[in-house]
């Protein structure tokens, strides 16, 4: 093998084009909405860490579990960069009718690029919080909110901060 480049060959590197069977495709008994997404601070420093919180709501009659993910997308980068990356993922149980506050955080080097080394690079950033990737389409449905954050600074290798 001499082409080690990921492009068409996971999600992550999909062009246009979505795989079949995405990370996370499922059908279950029961609804899901997701509201309140926050992250803190919007604005951060290079090395600083994301904190990150939403609102599960089991909007149905069963109870159900939900696998929440939090994917991460770099706006601009001086390198390639997958389309989105999965920084985290949770399975969650919640009762009928009832709701959960989730945590979570997004620490630096989950924003770190490949370039001869690891390094953090400014920018913005699109968060996604949801039961699917962003875009995904299912039968079942789901929902995938999104909020941007800021990283301000100098570009720096990670083993910096």
């Amino acid at each position: 093998m001499e082409n080690y480049t990921m492009e068409g060959r996971t999600y992550r590197y999909y062009g246009k084009e979505a795989p079949l069977y995405p990370f996370g495709y499922g059908l279950s008994y029961t609804t899901f909405q997701y509201r309140e997404l926050v992250l803190s601070p919007p604005v951060l420093p290079i090395c600083a860490n994301l904190s990150v919180s939403v609102v599960l709501e089991n909007t149905g009659q069963r109870d159900g579990e939900e696998v929440v993910q939090l994917y991460l997308r770099w706006e601009q980068s001086s390198v390639p960069v997958p389309r989105w990356q999965l920084v985290a993922f949770r399975r969650v149980a919640v009762p009928a009718g009832q709701e959960t506050k989730l945590s979570f955080l997004v620490v630096a080097e989950q924003r770190a690029v490949w370039a001869q080394d690891w390094h953090l690079e400014p920018g913005t950033f699109t968060l996604f919080a949801g039961g699917q990737q962003p875009g995904q389409q299912t039968r079942a449905p789901s929902e995938v909110l999104s909020a941007r954050f800021t990283v301000t600074g100098a570009a720096r290798p990670l083993r910096g901060c």
